[in-house]
């Protein structure tokens, strides 16, 4: 079970729309999973043809769609294709995503901030991707956002959590839901990340890509069905992470 902003989903496990080979495995892999909220880039979506092939299948499906601003070099244009979305989806949840950096597609975390505290105020429902700062996550769930999606490792590099430790002080800290995003390429990856306490996940490239989608799909759901049934158990003690400073935190003024 995954809750955000009052809307619940039965799946911890959000799926990309970017790399399936058609949209007929893709369906199939959403019927594995039984995911029901997807992400699809903007830019992939042909905003003047009222039968777009991705988007067609998704809704007739009953998929919850999550359109992101994949491809924005800063807040402005992130801004800008959140409102294209928004009036062609009908919808005023975007996943926020800015990424400048062309190489490793690292979330600018100034613009990042900068637009969400905009389209908070506008009323969207805003998930933004973000590096695994425990101070830059706390600071968007602070200005209203309804998640929190930190990365594992790099987009599409399926090295899985090497960002193991931070994720585990954000999740330790976070009121808002925490959904890990980019990096797994494992379902043993998602086992982990609900083991650390994650509340959803978010794959793509990983089962997209595989040289099996459909049997990927079924092992990723198992997975996530294991961590379900084993993080109400675990004792996620966080007492090693604690910082000692060497200077005293006394007040300037």
């Amino acid at each position: 079970m995954l809750t955000i902003a009052n809307k619940t989903f039965n799946s911890n496990l959000l799926l990309g729309t970017g790399k399936f080979s058609n949209s007929l495995i893709m369906s199939k892999v959403i019927q594995i999973t039984k995911t029901e909220m997807v992400t699809v880039s903007i830019k992939r979506i042909d905003l003047n043809e009222k039968q777009d092939s991705i988007i067609t299948p998704l809704k007739k499906m009953g998929i919850h769609l999550l359109p992101n601003t994949s491809g924005a070099k800063n807040a402005e244009e992130a801004v800008f294709a959140a409102h294209l979305a928004s009036n062609a989806l009908e919808t005023n949840w975007i996943k926020l995503e800015i990424h400048p950096d062309t190489k490793y597609l690292f979330s600018d975390s100034y613009e990042t901030l900068k637009a969400a505290k905009i389209l908070v105020k506008e009323k969207f429902i805003v998930l933004p991707y973000c590096n695994p700062d425990p101070v830059l996550c706390k600071n968007l769930e602070d200005i209203g956002c309804a998640a929190v999606m930190p990365l594992g490792a790099p987009i599409g590099s399926c090295k899985g959590l090497l960002s193991y430790h931070f994720l585990k002080i954000i999740i330790e800290q976070s009121n808002i839901p925490v959904i890990i995003d980019a990096g797994l390429g494992l379902p043993s990856h998602a086992l982990t990340a609900m083991e650390l306490g994650a509340d959803g996940i978010l794959v793509n490239t990983a089962i997209a890509t595989s040289k099996d989608p459909i049997n990927m799909a079924k092992s990723f759901k198992i997975a996530l069905d294991s961590g379900n049934i084993v993080q109400p158990i675990l004792d996620n003690d966080l007492s090693t992470y604690q910082a000692y400073s060497t200077s005293p935190l006394t007040n300037f003024f």
